[in-house]
């Protein structure tokens, strides 16, 4: 094992390994699923079952519940391997076990009812659902889009604004009803993250007990599970502001996938030769070009590992600006798009074949940052806005 292999599992726990191995497997999978899954605009059973049988999808339940609970520094090492193998795999794959953090924040009788039903969540945050509040929970009526992986799940869970009879105001929530009480429509046809499956959901006056609805606000702002709620500290979703926490896989699969591409850019120019005859690997083109492309990707790394530390600080040394939380995810988004750019265009038409691993993965990665949570502009602005000591937009 190389010293970098030592250095980068370093700290992570036996069962974190075992999940990143298994990781590795799936990954493997779904890579040589590529050419299906960007068809069929969906991963397959097969890489979903990978997930299931491995404990992925379990793996930052809630100790209560049998799950291994493991951090999330191990859980964005999950990701990022997936991701070096299919960055849409690794999307599912990270939203899957993630979404299982959400009835954390549930009240307990619906905590129990869906972690106990052992099914997959799919969730939509935009808050666009009419709603009315009526006795025990509220009514749900709305058109979503950007399920993720909603064809293999059993609950999903759509975001609203709503006052609930114990607010004083209304507030950002999200329901969770079973998959069978809504309308899937398979809409997803796009330029990137193809096996994603993130189809539209179709919901209409659907019945969602209070026991099911998750205050985000709330859950934002305290740290905590709601009251009268088993309360773990250890939970890694519990001490940490929930959004910035809620979205670390988004750096992480572009790592994985831009350290994918370097080794890619690495493997073929040494097999290279130019229409002159020349040995690309000789060419101080390419060896300048490597190097800045591994001291990118190492900045990029750098920056993640600043981001865990603001994380597992936050209550002890914090707390800090959402801003700054976002400002650091777009970078490492950024550059990690500059380096999927640069290695597509430094190797030449080579490089565009369909369903090739650069063709997927920088695709992919374009697709990474033009998430909401990902946009460069909006993440510096609000950061600014923070430097400055304005209050800053969105939820970091």
């Amino acid at each position: 094992m190389s010293v970098e292999t030592i250095q980068k599992f370093k700290g992570f726990t036996e069962v974190e390994l075992e999940l990143i191995e298994k990781a590795r497997e799936a990954g493997q999978l779904a890579e040589s699923e590529i050419s299906a899954s960007e068809l069929n605009a969906s991963v397959s059973q097969n890489f979903v079952n990978k997930l299931i049988d491995a404990g992925i999808t379990r793996a930052i339940l809630p100790k209560e519940y049998g799950g291994p609970q493991i951090s999330l520094r191990g859980f964005g090492e999950i990701v990022r391997t997936i991701s070096y193998h299919n960055i849409s795999a690794a999307w599912v794959g990270y939203f899957y076990p993630l979404h299982n953090s959400l009835p954390a924040h549930l009240p307990q009788e619906g905590r129990d009812e869906i972690v106990n039903s052992g099914g997959l969540i799919a969730d939509v945050f935009p808050p666009i659902a009419q709603v009315t509040v009526v006795e025990g929970g509220i009514r749900l009526t709305g058109t979503y889009n950007y399920a993720s992986g909603v064809n293999f799940v059993e609950w999903i869970g759509l975001g609203a604004i709503a006052q609930l009879p114990e607010s004083d105001r209304p507030e950002f929530i999200m329901g969770f009803m079973r998959r069978d009480e809504v309308q899937v429509n398979e809409n997803w046809d796009t330029f990137g993250l193809r096996g994603t499956g993130s189809n539209q959901v179709v919901a209409t006056d659907v019945f969602i007990p209070r026991s099911r609805i998750v205050r985000l606000e709330v859950a934002n702002d305290t740290r905590r599970p709601p009251e009268g709620s088993n309360y773990d500290p250890d939970y890694p979703y519990y001490h940490v502001p929930y959004f910035s926490a809620f979205y670390i896989g988004f750096p992480n699969m572009v790592l994985g996938g831009a350290k994918r591409l370097i080794d890619e850019f690495n493997k073929r120019t040494e097999a290279r030769v130019r229409i002159d005859g020349d040995i690309e690997k000789d060419s101080p083109r390419s060896q300048r070009l490597l190097a800045h492309l591994m001291l990118e990707y190492k900045k990029a790394n750098g920056l993640l590992e600043q981001y865990y530390d603001l994380l597992e600080s936050y209550e002890t040394d914090g707390p800090y600006d959402k801003g700054e939380f976002a400002a650091i995810r777009a970078e490492i988004i950024k550059i990690c798009q500059d380096i999927a750019t640069t290695v597509m265009v430094s190797l030449g038409g080579s490089s565009l074949k369909k369903n090739d691993i650069i063709e997927v993965t920088v695709r992919d990665i374009i697709s990474v940052a033009v998430h909401i949570t990902s946009l460069y502009e909006d993440a510096l602005y609000t950061y600014g806005r923070n430097l400055y000591g304005f209050e800053g937009i969105g939820w970091g």
